[in-house]
């Protein structure tokens, strides 16, 4: 090959390798779009998730107030009785023996205040013709009123005497359930102590008692103190209880003690809410969860929980600022309210808060808004995997079927080798 053919076709291949190697020119993306929300402030109720133990509104022991042998229990074991209804029988026999003797004891009193008085009423009588001397007559009058002293004491005898009987019938001191009886037939009851037969409760309503920590209950009075929060007082304030199996109880209590010193040995304020159980549903001694409404929060934000990001420094959102950056807002959380986290202090009226798309965007970059609503992205579709609606039909210039369609592997082009023929002329393979 003669030097010019040589050199026309190194230079034929180092174009070629050049227009391989050229690269398009780099273009900048353009703004990612996302999904925001507006910050409205609300008035949005203070809630909290507790726990507390469930009592009964009255709870009496039944107990032995005479001595004796127990005879008989006329109730069934935890039924509901009403106040004074008989539940168990003492033995009487030996009181209504003392009742029997005080009544005999009053007889003899009364008969001897009817002989003292005859004999007072003569001296009277004979005194002023000086028939008695002073003497007798001050005699007679003193026995008459020792006599008549007698009489009041064997009254005051037989009426406790009638009392003590009475208690060998011992009754219900409120309604309620009774529950099952501590002491069987036969045994003596009343011997030196007052003796527990058992108890009566009363289940509708019932108490629910819980707490809130001091630094917290601190806190929520100082945010009232600032005009960001308003405490409902005591018959305000209201309780939810939820079921175990997730529902709410239909019934809402309503908070009706708090206690105004701190127990030492929890650092807790106790607290006390009222809850009606006509259906007697819930029991006394279980533990149950209950949303508090003890107020009103003023100027609170609800944020979606997708907005909401948290770091080493606290929790933080993402807002699309009036120039189309974006910047970082660190927040401050109450809790959560309907899905939704309730924010306190961090944001301000108007602020576009990114829901959807948030991955995307970097702080101090640009950003396209759009408003978002639940169960779509930041370009108004159907989340990403959320199903297709019920008989949509399929997009317009594309046939259903096309997914079946088997795929073949693209082969990347290339420009076809370069070869010599013989008679030294340059020609494409």
């Amino acid at each position: 090959m003669t030097a010019p053919l040589r050199t026309l076709a190194l230079t034929c291949a180092v174009a070629v390798a050049l227009a391989a190697c050229k690269k398009p020119e780099q273009q900048m993306p353009p703004p990612p779009e996302v999904g925001v929300i507006d910050a409205k402030p609300q008035t949005l109720p203070l809630q909290r998730e507790l726990v507390g133990r469930l009592s009964p509104f009255r709870s009496a022991d039944v107990r032995a107030r005479v001595p004796g042998v127990l005879l008989k229990r006329v109730y069934q074991e935890g039924s509901q009785v009403k106040q004074g209804q008989t539940l168990f029988l003492i033995d009487p026999a030996p009181l209504r023996a003392s009742l029997n003797a005080s009544e005999a004891q009053l007889a003899s009193a009364r008969a001897t205040y009817a002989n003292a008085k005859v004999a007072a009423d003569r001296a009277r009588s004979l005194a002023p013709q000086q028939f008695v001397s002073k003497a007798d007559l001050d005699n007679a009058e003193s026995a008459e009123r020792t006599a008549l002293a007698a009489v009041k004491q064997a009254e005051a005898s037989v009426t406790s005497s009638r009392i003590s009987l009475g208690y060998t019938e011992v009754t219900a001191p409120i309604s309620g359930v009774a529950n099952k009886q501590q002491v069987t037939e036969g045994a003596l009851v009343g011997q030196g102590d007052v003796t527990l037969l058992t108890t009566v409760d009363q289940l509708d309503p019932l108490y629910v008692n819980f707490s809130l920590s001091v630094d917290e209950l601190t806190q929520l009075r100082a945010q009232q103190a600032r005009g960001a929060l308003a405490l409902s007082g005591d018959g305000k304030a209201t309780v939810n209880v939820k079921l175990a199996d997730g529902s709410t109880y239909d019934e809402p209590g309503t908070l009706d003690f708090s206690s105004t010193t701190v127990d030492p040995a929890t650092g807790a304020v106790s607290l006390r809410a009222l809850l009606p159980n006509p259906q007697q549903i819930l029991l006394p001694g279980a533990f149950v969860s209950f949303q508090a409404n003890l107020g009103e929060r003023n100027n609170a934000y609800l944020v979606p929980q997708q907005a909401l990001l948290r770091d080493t420094t606290g929790g933080y959102v993402m807002v699309v600022g009036a120039d189309g950056k974006v910047v970082r807002k660190n927040v401050k959380t109450d809790g959560a309210q309907n899905g939704n986290w309730l924010v306190s202090d961090g944001l301000a009226a108007g602020d576009k808060v990114i829901v959807a798309g948030v991955q995307k965007v970097k702080e101090g970059a640009p950003a396209v808004a759009k408003p978002w609503t639940p169960g779509q992205d930041a370009n108004g579709k159907p989340a990403a995997g959320g199903a297709a609606p019920a008989g949509a039909a399929p997009a317009a210039g594309k046939a259903p079927a096309d997914a079946a369609k088997p795929s073949r592997p693209m082969r990347a082009s290339r420009p076809p080798p370069i070869r010599t023929s013989s008679n030294g002329t340059f020609r494409h393979a």
